[in-house]
């Protein structure tokens, strides 16, 4: 039964992928992926992070059909992955489960039936598999057929006529070869497997530091004087670089956009890199012992008050970023600035949380690594060019409209409308015109593997 499941995942994922583009069948592969998994991993799957992950994949691979988007396509990815590797190994951290999602898709069968000799260092079977004997029954029978039917087409002229008459053009061999793709990928995943000693260094290992046997009170004096010399003066600092930021921004609001522009462009790189250095030098300070010292409480204080600091730091970039985006409109370069301070942030008040309750460097990897798939999913679901051509065109100071028009075909119908309601030149319409009707074609060229939201938008218009 589950070797028949396989086949038939097989022969579904060739029907729904083989010469096609992304569309729907994505989120039907989803859907094949999850009843393969549930078959073979039950038990797994009354697990409620199992349910939530499984969700989750689900829900990429519809966002994907709403609006096929590369970021939607790759947290799709990025969740058959996570889900993989959760069925791997339930406890493990989401950057394992990656690791094991990853291999499994890759190698899972290879790890299954062959295993690696430690003292000779040579690939064995798990399985006692005659290689020879099975070479035998396939290739011989097959070599003694073909020499038969030379002969007996030399001897029959009518046995002749009928093998010639045989004709093999319907079978699409690059077909079957997609399809014995999709086979390995669902012999490879229908059951999990852990990358060792990954894996179990990671479940060994706890998010909490412990104190080491080379404690020592002055040597931990020396590193707390430093720190604190070192973090205070890095607070003057920011709190003067702060105060001149505000006054910046509070004295040019209507400063002119290709002024502004120049000073985003050059400060705002500098200040991401500066924020990151300092959660490294958080970091370095308390890294070990120093986190024991009981006369560490003014260290730990500056360094909170430092990372308020950088919040309010990231805070003002934040600032400069929408002010930049009021002049200019949205972007995915901008964008992506603000996506990255909200990862910022959360590595400031995990770091926080770090020196606070004691935790080691792997309490941070997870959590942020964690935060990143959620703002990845996120972001998954937001059709960012509907939504980036909308405001430019309804509440951005000045407008790239090359900009507007190189972007995917998820804002055609929306620029269509802005043509029909807004005043534009005339190249622009016509520009408009071109990619719209161009993507018309599309997607009434569609097979239905590939159809996509818009194909039913259009069918209403």
């Amino acid at each position: 039964m589950k070797q028949l499941l396989l086949f038939i995942g097989a022969f579904l994922f060739s029907t729904l992928f083989y010469d096609k583009s992304i569309g729907l069948n994505l989120f039907l592969f989803s859907l094949v992926t999850l009843v393969v998994l549930f078959v073979n991993n039950q038990d797994d799957f009354k697990n409620k992070k199992t349910i939530l992950y499984s969700s989750l994949y689900l829900i990429t691979g519809i966002a994907v059909f709403f609006h096929d988007s590369l970021v939607a396509v790759i947290a799709n990815f990025v969740s058959f992955f996570t889900l993989i590797g959760l069925l791997s190994e339930h406890k493990s951290s989401i950057y394992i489960n990656w690791l094991n999602g990853l291999y499994t898709t890759i190698a899972g069968v290879f790890h299954r039936n062959f295993s690696v000799n430690e003292i000779t260092q040579e690939v064995e079977s798990k399985k006692q598999v005659d290689y020879i004997h099975l070479t035998k029954i396939i290739l011989i029978p097959t070599i003694i057929v073909i020499i038969f039917i030379g002969l007996y087409q030399n001897g029959n002229p009518l046995f002749s006529n009928l093998i010639e008459k045989i004709d093999f053009s319907f079978i699409n061999f690059q077909w079957l070869l997609f399809a014995g793709l999709g086979y390995y990928l669902f012999t490879n995943i229908h059951k999990p497997i852990e990358v060792e000693p990954a894996t179990e260094i990671d479940l060994t290992t706890g998010n909490d530091l412990s104190q080491t046997n080379q404690f020592s009170i002055p040597k931990l004096k020396q590193e707390n004087q430093l720190g604190i010399i070192l973090i205070s003066l890095l607070n003057v600092l920011i709190v003067i670089f702060l105060i001149t930021d505000i006054t910046f921004i509070a004295s040019n609001i209507d400063i002119r956009a290709s002024l502004f522009s120049d000073q985003v462009h050059s400060g705002i790189n500098a200040l991401i890199a500066s924020i990151v250095i300092a959660i490294i030098i958080l970091l370095y300070v308390f890294r070990g012992d120093i986190n024991f010292y009981k006369e560490n409480k003014t260290l730990k204080k500056l360094a909170f008050t430092w990372i308020v600091l950088n919040t309010t730091l990231v805070l003002s970039i934040a600032v400069k970023d929408f002010q930049y985006i009021y002049y200019f409109g949205l972007t995915y370069k901008r964008i992506g600035v603000l996506v990255y301070l909200i990862l910022t942030v959360t590595g400031l008040i995990t770091t926080l949380f770090k020196i606070d309750k004691v935790k080691n460097i792997w309490y941070l990897l997870r959590l942020n690594t964690k935060a990143a798939f959620i703002v990845l999913i996120l972001a998954s679901a937001i059709n960012w060019d509907y939504h980036i051509t909308n405001y430019n065109f309804n509440y951005a100071k000045s407008m790239d409209f090359n900009y507007l028009i190189e972007l995917s075909n998820n804002n055609t119908f929306l620029l269509k409308e802005q043509a029909e309601t807004k005043t534009m030149s005339q190249d622009s319409v016509q520009r408009i015109e071109e990619k719209y009707n161009k993507y018309v074609y599309e997607l009434r060229t569609n097979s239905w593997q590939e159809l996509q939201y818009d194909n039913l938008k259009l069918e209403t218009k």
